[in-house]
């Protein structure tokens, strides 16, 4: 699964003081490559999923996201994410070509791990060691952002694809709002979203599409206006392992497509609009090559490669980041929390340091 987290500012507005009332946005893709996000398309791997004789040059996915370079593949694939939010507003980690990289600490390179280390700071491989529903064992940044800001409830929410997400973000029941899975959003504004939802059919248990997922996440923000917003995405994930990478390309498109959307609404809202940082990421990475692409796991080599892209008002680099000292998922928490004027490492000293 996949992790970002954005930060929206206007031009100009790079001064914003802290402690102003700043919200911080944490978005995740559920296992997305670092292939893709670099480099768009893959050649090979669509090829190793098309029928025998079949022509790479007839399969709509070429059609749509080839292209000769690199850059010029990733830009068809998302192309408000690079052209505009990498290129005028922000900065990403983990491109391997340019010496960049970014890692998993946990060693079991899957989603319930991978996102505990992302709210927690830290890996617990001897605790959290499977995808089964066990409440997380130990209070998220979620829930301590909302503790030591004195937030209400409603203004620190979770809104996910994949209903396990209801134990991962949060250690104490109801302390932050959570929606995930195929849960409906109470209200009775929300009543076509929910009977949309409701009488979709979804080839996965537990799960639910990213498009719904995105819809209700906004209807959120319009009406509960949380200070934190996480938004877990997982269809990049999903259909990895039932592989169909055509779908997987069309996953990325879409999500470039709410990402220009929920940057846009947040530059028209005061209370967003300069004062919100923005975190993008996944949870784990995925096999390099056509014969394990569909996979990851603790034995599977490219599974704890990741990425970071970041949109804050704090931090003045644009474009990729080259050459520098590995980063690591472990230092997401501190991030979040140093965005909101919190000192994560005074809280859990053993955890990593803020990414700036």
């Amino acid at each position: 699964m996949l992790l970002l987290v954005v930060s929206s500012f206007s031009r100009g507005s790079a001064q914003t003081p802290r402690g102003t009332g700043d919200n911080v946005i944490l978005i995740t893709l559920d296992g997305a490559r670092t292939e893709e996000i670099f480099g768009g398309l893959q050649l090979d791997i669509l090829k190793s999923t098309l029928r025998e004789g079949q022509a790479v040059e007839e399969s709509p996915a070429y059609r749509q996201f080839w292209a000769e370079t690199a850059q010029a593949r990733r830009e068809k694939l998302m192309p408000f994410f690079w052209k505009t939010l990498m290129a005028e507003r922000g900065s990403i980690a983990g491109n391997p070509s340019l010496g960049s990289a970014v890692r998993l600490n946990n060693r079991h390179r899957f989603s319930y791990p991978g996102y505990a280390e992302i709210l927690l700071g830290e890996p617990h491989d001897d605790v959290i060691k499977s995808n089964g529903p066990m409440r997380n064992p130990y209070t998220t940044v979620l829930e301590e952002m909302r503790d030591r800001l004195n937030l209400e409830s409603k203004q620190v929410a979770t809104v996910a694809s994949w209903a396990r997400f209801n134990a991962i973000a949060e250690h104490t029941e109801g302390k932050t709002f959570v929606n995930a899975g195929q849960e409906p959003l109470s209200g009775p504004a929300h009543q076509l979203l929910n009977t949309l939802q409701a009488e979709t059919s979804i080839p996965w248990d537990e799960i639910r599409h990213d498009a719904f997922t995105f819809q209700v996440a906004m209807a959120v923000l319009a009406s509960n206006r949380p200070r934190v917003l996480y938004l877990a995405l997982d269809e990049t994930d999903d259909w990895a392992h039932d592989g169909r990478y055509d779908r997987i390309l069309e996953a990325y498109a879409r999500t470039d497509r709410y990402l220009a959307q929920l940057w846009n609404w947040l530059e028209s809202q005061p209370q967003y609009e300069g004062r919100t940082h923005v975190l993008i990421t996944t949870d784990h990475g995925r096999g390099r090559g056509p014969q394990d692409w569909r996979n990851h796991g603790a034995t599977i080599e490219g599974a704890q490669d990741v990425w970071m892209a970041f949109a804050s008002p704090r931090m003045a680099r644009r474009g990729e980041w080259q050459s520098h000292p590995p980063l690591s998922t472990s230092q997401i928490a501190a991030t979040l929390a140093e965005w909101m004027n919190l000192d994560w490492n005074q809280i859990r000293p053993s955890t990593g340091r803020p990414i700036r």
